[in-house]
């Protein structure tokens, strides 16, 4: 349910041209949902150019954005255009956004203000014509709180606020995306259940799709062979599952000592399960 209120908003959404904010923890799909709204876009013939601001060096973000003209510095033999005007006509995804420097904000803040972009070292501003998808992993309003990010900039990226929840938020669609895993693996799907269906539906993933991803792939590369969901063995990382055999008790241990290392137990069995 709560992912068909998520397709319908970036329909919506990508019927218009409003800039498009994406939040959500690692591995939701920020990516996946910013190439859908470019794709369902009247702008889907243009190009779809991501940048990811976290794994650029900070002395680099601003020539990557925005392009350099030659000799703009030490290195730059040749001019270069950035993701703006790359992305001219089409869609601009800038992920993980809350990495941006602050002070390189107003520049960013600029660009999408008036439309045009100036290149480092260069003395004319260009005409673009973008439709800017963000997304973080994090709130950015409490970016804009703790002083990491400027409320202008935020004002102006969250026209359309989605929030993309964690798997461990929507455990029904579990099955539904491993069939379709497996599916794209060339394996034959039966159905999806059983107990190594409730070993993956217990698991909190942290990592969320991208990590259940990874434990499909790891399912069908330890199961040679394998024909069907029910014979892939599974080797989920900090596996949660819980036996149902009563603890054996510790009787070399005070009583007192004892009953508190089985309440410790039971609160922390509770509280996976919680």
């Amino acid at each position: 349910l709560v992912m068909r209120e998520v397709f319908a908003v970036l329909e919506l959404a990508a019927a218009s041209d409003a800039t498009v904010l994406l939040e959500g923890e690692t591995g939701t799909g920020k990516e996946l949902a910013a190439r859908a709204i470019h794709d369902a876009s009247a702008r889907r013939r243009g190009p779809f150019v991501a940048v990811d601001c976290g794994a650029l060096p900070q002395n680099l973000v601003e020539s990557e954005l925005h392009g350099h003209v030659r000799g703009a510095f030490t290195g730059a033999l040749q001019a270069r255009r950035g993701a703006f005007a790359r992305a001219d006509g089409g869609t601009l995804f800038l992920d993980e956004l809350d990495a941006l420097p602050l002070d390189l904000q107003p520049r960013l803040l600029r660009a999408l203000e008036t439309r045009t972009v100036r290149p480092v070292g260069g003395d004319s501003e260009q005409a673009i014509d973008v439709r800017v998808v963000a997304a973080a992993q994090r709130d950015l309003a409490a970016a804009v709180a703790g002083g990491a990010l400027r409320p202008d900039l935020y004002y102006r990226l969250s026209v359309v606020r989605v929030s993309l929840p964690p798997l461990r938020a929507r455990r029904e669609d579990i099955a539904p995306i491993v069939r379709t895993l497996l599916q794209l693996r060339g394996l034959p799907v039966a159905d999806i259940e059983g107990p190594a269906l409730a070993r993956l539906a217990a698991q909190p993933w942290p990592g969320n799709v991208r990590e259940l991803r990874n434990a499909v792939d790891r399912a069908i590369a330890l199961s040679p062979g394998a024909r069907s969901f029910a014979e892939l063995r599974w080797q989920v990382p900090g596996d949660r599952s819980e036996t149902a055999a009563e603890p054996e008790l510790e009787l070399d241990q005070p009583y007192a000592a004892a009953k508190q290392a089985l309440l410790q137990n039971f609160e922390r069995r509770y509280l996976r399960a919680l």
